[in-house]
Formats: structure tokens, C-alpha cells, sequence
């Protein structure tokens, strides 16, 4: 019993099963880098209000840097014995320090020790899922220029819905994505408060000074409530549930590519490097890369749901069970990472298939709307241009022929307000032309977004 820290009151040995069943080292051990900058930390402040003596906390900081720098080489030995990552640098410490190591947990528990050392991690995967995000919005507006002349359908319901720019649908991507860089800025605002010095619930009557601490580590304040800070994973439940909004974003414009590369659509070029090929058809090629970034989603999402189950039944404060947050947590990121790198990658290596694309845009009615708003401007109510322009469409498909291949004599028959400038409005290039509206899909309120876009992210370089 010697080994664990817990172990004055016990008289008898824990049974392996258990040693192997409560351990956790074996997915938290990637905490030992923010264990120890919170462990030195800790010593800091105790010295400075005399708990420890200078000498001793320079002993306890530089034995700390020496024990990372074994298990950052592969060198440190790990056992279930000594259960978490915790626990074996502190071993390591007293062992090879004596009694200097055993002062170091003055005034701290493993469960602020933990919340502390998890938004350590979270601030750092933070910061790395923003910059991500960044990337793959870098990727989809660097891309605008070579495509800016594109014209594509637009869907709804996965029909031809009508005509936008094709700059248009990287932007609404960039939308998207930002919103999720906000969230994670959001999520870090909350999660950079320290819990470091509430200890095991009640907090101590040691003289600690929390804000010291926080100071170093770099937290924006300290937690003001000791029960709540050894209960608390809200922090790390949004992190996740914004990981999990990432992932379905992620999902969507894969599954829209996919679908972008079939021969049936055949809208998008992939290169060799983010396809595979068939073991039996000699002649596939198969958008592999983004079928596992749409089916990894579903482990995110997953680790968000996993998160919620795991919290929803605890009694405050501190409960074993809180050990099962690292799995889910540590998945979801190093997955969202994954696939956001790849994503920015795919992305610059695309190459939409012009000749394909304007060879059947005049196909499905594209300009029946811009024709009704036509209509509209002639003074026809909506709802009569609506109906109005729909008999017209099943014309169309009687004569199998375009709306801008309508006669004037055939129009007007459906709408005496029909004028000869009605064919600067039909056709493809002129519905497109004619969207105007702030946000819209025309090349003029386009230019507006693709400017802010290009300002936005020549301001993060």
C-alpha cells in the first residue's frame, strides 16, 4: 500500500482486477505536460507565501521539467498501480526527491489537480481547432479567384433550385466555419477559469493564494465556488458539443462533394492523393477521404452524447465516473483535428469541371424565379406570378424547350404584362446576373462578400 497516496487508512491490498479496472493512465498520460506547468505553478505560489521554502520549489520545478523530458522521450515507465498520470509524477517526485515531493500537494486534491491539467489541455485544443478552421476557410477563399466566372445550380432538396456563383458556395462554407471559430472562442472564455486551489470540495484553511496561481497559469480568474469547481465538466461538455457542431458541418460538405463526384453529378475533379481504388474494378476511383471525414462525424457526435450520459445522474461533488470524460474528450478533438486538416487539403486540390457544369446549367428551370420576380416588378401579385410562371414551366416540358425558348406570343397568352425585355431576365446568366440582394448569389453582392472575406483573412496572416 506503500504506492498509493490514498492508502493510509487501508490495511489490505487492492485486488488486480481493480488496479486494472480504476486505472486510468493508459489514455491520460498525454495530461504530464499540463500537469506539470500546473504542479509548478502550484510550488510557486506555495513558496511565495512561505508553505514551501524558495530552494524547495526550485528543487520540486526543476526534478518536474527532468520527469517530463523522460516521459516526453519514451523513457518513463508507467504502471496501473499508481492509477493516473498524477499520481505517477508525483511518485517519481518524492522518489526522487524525498520529503520536498511529498510537500507538494499541500492544498490541492486530485480533483482540482485534474480540472486544472484538462482546461490546460482544452485551451491548447482550442487554440489549435481555431487555427484549423482558419485553414479551411483560407483554403475555400484562396480558391474564389480561379473560379469566379463559375456559374452553379443551387439546390433545394437536392433539386435544381436556381443559379449562384460558385464563389457564392465557398463563402457560405467560411459562413459556417466561422460561426464554429466564434463558438470556440466562446467555449474558451469560459473554460479559462481556474479551479486550481478549490481541492478535494471545501477548498483549505492553508493560506493559498488562487489568484497567484491563476496568474501563472494564465487564467483569465479564478472559479468562485469550490463544491461547484470538483463537480464541474460544463466546460468540457461544450467543448465537445462544439466539436460535434464541427463535425456535422464537416459531414455536410463532405457528403455535397461526394455527391459533386459521382459520374451522375460529375461537378468535381479529386486528385490521386485524397482518392483510393477499387480491389476488384480496375476503373474506380472512390472519395474515400471524405466518406471517413462524413463518417467519422459520427464519433464526435457520439463523445458529445457519451458526455451528457456520463454527467447527467452525479450528485455533487466529485464522482469516480468523472475519470470516463478523458476518452471521449481526447477522441473528438485528435478525430476534428484530423479531419479539418484534411479538409483544408482537399479543398485546394479540387477543381470544379466547367465544361460538365455549363453544358447542362440551362437544365431544370433555373431562371422560373428570377422570371416570377419579373412578374412582380410589373405589379403581378407573388402568389398569381407564381402560379403564373409554373403553368408556364409545364409549357416547357411539353415543348421540351427552355423558358427563354417561349415565344413572346406564348407568354404573353399567360401574362399580358409580359414585355420584350422579359429575355434580359431568362437564361441562366441573366437570373444569375439579376440577384442583387445583400447576400445574395450575383456577382455584385458576391464581390462585396468574397472582399470582406479576403480582408478578413489577410488580417489573420
Amino acid at each position: 500500500m506503500a504506492q498509493k497516496a490514498w492508502g493510509g487508512r487501508f490495511t489490505g491490498g487492492t485486488d488486480r482486477l481493480v488496479e486494472q479496472f480504476t486505472e486510468s493512465i493508459s489514455f491520460d498520460a498525454r495530461l504530464a505536460p499540463y500537469d506539470v506547468k500546473g504542479s509548478q505553478a502550484h510550488a510557486t505560489m506555495l513558496a511565495e507565501i512561505g508553505l514551501i521554502t524558495s530552494e524547495e520549489k526550485e528543487t520540486i520545478c526543476t526534478t518536474l521539467d527532468e520527469i517530463l523530458q523522460e516521459i516526453e522521450r519514451g523513457e518513463f515507465e508507467f504502471c496501473i498501480e499508481l492509477e493516473d498520470i498524477h499520481m505517477h509524477i508525483e511518485q517519481e517526485l518524492t522518489k526522487r526527491t524525498g520529503d520536498v515531493g511529498r510537500k507538494l500537494h499541500t492544498g490541492r486534491s486530485r480533483n482540482d489537480q485534474v480540472a486544472t491539467d484538462v482546461k490546460l489541455f482544452l485551451r491548447d485544443a482550442i487554440d489549435h481547432i481555431i487555427k484549423l478552421l482558419g485553414d479551411v476557410q483560407t483554403a475555400f477563399v484562396e480558391r474564389c479567384e480561379q473560379d469566379l466566372d463559375v456559374v452553379l445550380p443551387a439546390f433545394t432538396h437536392l433539386q435544381r433550385a436556381q443559379p449562384v456563383m460558385a464563389v457564392h458556395y465557398w463563402l457560405a462554407w467560411c459562413e459556417k466555419f466561422e460561426r464554429d471559430r466564434l463558438r470556440m472562442l466562446d467555449c474558451r472564455t469560459r473554460a479559462n477559469v481556474s479551479p486550481l486551489g478549490c481541492a478535494a470540495l471545501a477548498g483549505t484553511s492553508l493560506p493559498i493564494d488562487r489568484a497567484r496561481t491563476a496568474e501563472l497559469l494564465g487564467f483569465d480568474a479564478v472559479s468562485p465556488n469550490s463544491l461547484d469547481v470538483s463537480s464541474d465538466r460544463d466546460f468540457l461538455i461544450e467543448f465537445v458539443s462544439d466539436l460535434a457542431i464541427i463535425a456535422v458541418h464537416l459531414s455536410n460538405w463532405a457528403e455535397e462533394w461526394i455527391i459533386w463526384f459521382t459520374t451522375e453529378f460529375n461537378f468535381l475533379k479529386l486528385t490521386d492523393a485524397y482518392t483510393t481504388g477499387s480491389s476488384i474494378m480496375p476503373q474506380k476511383r472512390n472519395p474515400d477521404v471524405l466518406e471517413l471525414i462524413r463518417g467519422k462525424s459520427a464519433r464526435v457526435i457520439a463523445a458529445n452524447q457519451h458526455l451528457l450520459a456520463l454527467t447527467k445522474g452525479l450528485p455533487m461533488a466529485y464522482n469516480r465516473d468523472l475519470q470516463e470524460d478523458k476518452i471521449p474528450l481526447f477522441d473528438a478533438y485528435d478525430t476534428i483535428a484530423a479531419c479539418l486538416e484534411l479538409a483544408a487539403a482537399i479543398i485546394e486540390t479540387a477543381t470544379l469541371n466547367r465544361e460538365q457544369i455549363e453544358s447542362r446549367l440551362e437544365e431544370g428551370f433555373l431562371d422560373a424565379t428570377t422570371l416570377m420576380e419579373y412578374l412582380i416588378k410589373k405589379g403581378v401579385p407573388m402568389r398569381t406570378g407564381h402560379s403564373t410562371v409554373g403553368a408556364l414551366v409545364s409549357l416547357c416540358e411539353q415543348k421540351k424547350c427552355r423558358l427563354a425558348d417561349l415565344s413572346l406570343e406564348d407568354l404573353q397568352q399567360a401574362c399580358e404584362q409580359i414585355g420584350e425585355d422579359v429575355y434580359d431576365c431568362l437564361g441562366v446568366q441573366n437570373a444569375v446576373r439579376a440577384l442583387v440582394s445583400t447576400g445574395s448569389g450575383g456577382p455584385k453582392p458576391v464581390a462585396e462578400q468574397l472582399g470582406r472575406w479576403q480582408k478578413i483573412i489577410g488580417s489573420r496572416k
